[in-house]
């Protein structure tokens, strides 16, 4: 599978291109960017052409890879999707839900495969936590803490635009969703409110299964108190998810498997674009309810 990578930020850098790299079943086909010059130094770090057209690009792989911020992102998708190209996206799939619709549209009607790649659900540890929780009942309720640092600490996403705008609940809400929900269900209910410091947001769930949640979710935390913890109790006691000691460039790997995975069988993917049009959907009713009490 020719693939080819749409973005050139820090993540890209840091994730997207080097894993695309060193992956033993594809080729890393070339680099496009809204920066043609940011697009030509990524490319020429990894061997790749650089393409000042996206479209050039995509007359020439069988798949993207995109790390840009979630309404290019989707735009592109489906424009990606239409050209018969498989899909491996980045969390959130869009900031509206009627452009994650508009991706899931695309990926259905062209049949192409779709992954979103949502870290802990492609690290080994927490994937197989996940999957061992999901296959047990009597879970009463769960909290998650996702907070980071990104506006307080030594960040290279602290001048990130999108995040600053859309904030905690879309950067790393989407994490603390991807695990609850295959464990508790989906989401028949939302609350959320905007108490504490920056961005903090505390959103509360009701489950499908009867089980309920909590997210805290900054990205404005005191570096010495950032990080990510899920909590589950029930009837099968207290369950914590594990700390993976691998971090997001194997799970990149791992990610990019799926997509291959997919795109050879035909079987969605857990984590495909129908999975992130629901996180989107859960994200936007918190965001609603937000502005509501805000205004």
């Amino acid at each position: 599978m020719r693939i080819g990578l749409l973005g050139t930020g820090p993540w890209a850098r840091m994730v997207h291109a080097p894993a695309l790299s060193r992956h033993g079943e594809v080729e890393f086909a070339g680099v496009w960017g809204r920066r043609t010059a940011a697009a030509k130094e990524l490319a020429g770090q990894h061997g790749v052409r650089a393409y000042d057209d996206v479209d050039a690009l995509l007359a020439e792989v069988d798949a993207v890879a995109v790390a840009l911020p979630p309404d290019v992102q989707a735009d592109l998708a489906v424009r990606a999707a239409r050209a018969g190209r498989h899909l491996l996206l980045d969390k959130p799939l869009a900031a509206t839900v009627p452009r994650a619709r508009a991706v899931v549209g695309a990926v259905r009607e062209a049949g192409v495969a779709s992954v979103v790649f949502f870290t802990a659900r492609f690290q080994p540890g927490p994937e197989a936590w996940i999957a061992e929780q999901a296959d047990r009942d009597g879970w009463f309720t769960a909290r998650a803490q996702w907070l980071g640092a990104v506006f307080t600490g030594d960040s290279p996403f602290a001048q990130s635009p999108w995040r600053r705008e859309k904030g905690a609940l879309w950067d790393v809400g989407p994490h603390a969703l991807s695990v609850l929900l295959p464990v508790l269900g989906d989401v028949r209910r939302v609350t959320a409110a905007a108490y504490g410091p920056g961005d903090t947001v505390h959103v509360v769930l009701d489950h499908v299964g009867d089980a309920s949640s909590t997210l805290t979710l900054s990205l404005t935390a005191p570096p010495a108190a950032a990080g990510a913890t899920v909590e589950l109790r029930g009837e099968a006691g207290v369950a914590l998810l594990p700390e993976s000691p691998t971090g997001a460039l194997p799970a990149f790997g791992r990610a990019t498997d799926a997509l291959l995975a997919a795109a050879r069988s035909g079987r969605p993917h857990p984590c495909d674009a129908a999975f992130g049009l629901r996180v989107t959907e859960i994200l936007a009713a918190a965001e609603a309810l937000l502005a509501d009490r805000t205004d």
